[in-house]
């Protein structure tokens, strides 16, 4: 038997094993930097395994790396597992939440981190077998939807040994993410006055408030004068305090999103965002400091790695769905608004029209290259800067429900996300294996890694001994 075979037989024998842990997980949702119960699952089945673990990475208590082999090349596997906020939901054709305001997987991290346990694990299976030399690696990854897990573990060199990372992401396409992503830096902007009553001593207040509200007012007008494609978000999160109008604002915090297509523009406009609040506090005589929450780079695809994966994908083929899946997502997909629907099919649509995806759910393998940028961030983009990275998606959703949604949630503990979960975990697994015996694929992913980064060491946006918060 091949190691392909091996592999694959290894997947369709324990798919039930591995579907049963991505509903548990789906059932037990955790908020990001609190999933001790899914990284104890995965960590589990990794030392039952054989794989030797490491718990815990630096300031992420619930990261961990699994790891099996000798020599090279070396080659991981990254998966998640953290849920979203306010995203309860059950395996519904209505919003119908388990627990209200509860969280739940929106984002399909239940499938994500048990998909890449079954790729790592048949891949040694495989490997084992058949006498191949390499090392392959599970790397837990906490905190995606914070965009934070993976930027620690870049800045703290956990994936700098790596030939090659593999990964992958619940989508309502199987195919190979081929487009640039935004590089994103989180923060607050804090603003400390003095509190005086403002009728019968205003010469004496200084009001936090207002140097906030210069600065907001400030970075509206500053896009106007930097790159179009960058976009700030914000939330006024603390204003006013103390709460009395008349009493004078000694403090306020506003917490700012900003994007940018690579992270040397991103460097450039934050600067420009701290030197407005530094003048905003000048002309209301306050001062402010900044809380940096965390940042992460622009994903940067590499093609060498797409191809092989992309024919991985190709030679398994698409899930076949039955007629209750088929209604099932018939019905989701009938919650969208029909102009969200279409707009949908225009910003996400890979460039590809509904016949090219098949309705309501993709039974088929996408191959386009696509490199229009697409409106998202991932922490992926912070190891995709440190090794070659290839990201694979698989239908796990009905096209036109979003990422986030509770129509997302209801599909990602469905029978339909299990089949693409399955789909992704024996591409990544033959993913890898082609890369074990390949050395040529190693490196001309390297030699194009290379010259997309001209050569230059990663260098992480954290701040020397930040540490990620919720």
């Amino acid at each position: 038997m091949s190691s392909e075979e091996t592999a694959l037989s290894y997947l369709n024998k324990n798919e039930d094993v591995l579907s049963n842990l991505a509903k548990d997980i789906w059932d037990h949702p955790e908020l990001s930097l609190q999933e001790t119960y899914a990284s104890k699952l995965l960590i589990e089945q990794l030392e039952k395994a054989g794989f030797s673990v490491t718990k815990g990475l630096n300031q992420l208590p619930t990261g961990f790396i699994g790891s099996w082999g000798e020599g090279k090349p070396i080659i991981g596997i990254l998966g998640e597992y953290d849920a979203l906020p306010m995203l309860s939901q059950k395996v519904s054709t209505k919003p119908e939440p388990i627990e209200e305001g509860g969280p739940g997987h929106g984002c399909g991290h239940n499938l994500l981190g048990v998909g890449a346990l079954g790729a790592a694990i048949s891949a040694k299976k495989a490997m084992e077998k058949n006498g191949i030399k390499g090392i392959i690696r599970y790397y837990g990854c906490p905190a995606e939807e914070l965009g934070a897990g993976k930027a620690y573990m870049a800045r703290d060199k956990v994936f700098h040994d790596l030939d090659a990372a593999i990964t992958w992401h619940s989508m309502y396409l199987n195919t190979v993410w081929t487009a640039p992503t935004y590089a994103y830096n989180s923060f607050k902007l804090n603003f400390y006055g003095v509190s005086t009553h403002e009728s019968a001593n205003p010469e004496t207040s200084r009001s936090a408030l207002d140097a906030l509200l210069i600065t907001e007012m400030a970075i509206n007008l500053l896009h106007r004068h930097v790159i179009h494609d960058s976009y700030t978000h914000r939330n006024i999160t603390k204003a006013g305090l103390p709460p009395q109008p008349d009493c004078g604002c000694s403090y306020a915090q506003i917490w700012y999103v900003l994007r940018a297509p690579n992270r040397d523009e991103m460097d450039k406009i934050y600067a420009k965002i701290l030197e407005l609040a530094k003048y905003a506090t000048l002309m209301t005589g306050t001062t402010f400091d900044v809380e940096f929450v965390f940042g992460i780079h622009d994903y940067m695809v590499n093609n060498v790695l797409r191809e092989v994966a992309i024919e991985k994908l190709k030679q398994i083929g698409a899930p076949k769905y039955t007629e209750e899946e088929i209604t099932f997502a018939k019905t989701l997909q009938k919650t969208v608004a029909p102009e969200a629907l279409e707009s949908f099919v225009e910003t996400y649509g890979n460039g590809l029209r509904h016949e090219d995806m098949g309705e309501p759910l993709c039974d088929r393998i996408a191959d386009r290259v696509v490199t229009k940028m697409q409106p998202v961030s991932t922490d992926v983009g912070s190891t995709s800067h440190v090794i070659p990275t290839v990201q694979l998606n698989t239908c796990c959703m009905p096209f036109g429900c979003g990422l986030h949604t509770w129509q997302s949630t209801a599909s990602y503990g469905s029978s339909i996300g299990f089949k693409g979960m399955m789909l992704a975990a024996k591409a990544m697994a033959l993913t890898a294996l082609d890369l074990m015996v390949n050395p040529d694929h190693v490196q001309a992913a390297r030699e194009e890694f290379v010259k997309a980064t001209g050569g230059r060491e990663y260098v992480s946006p954290l701040p020397e001994g930040s540490v990620p918060t919720a």
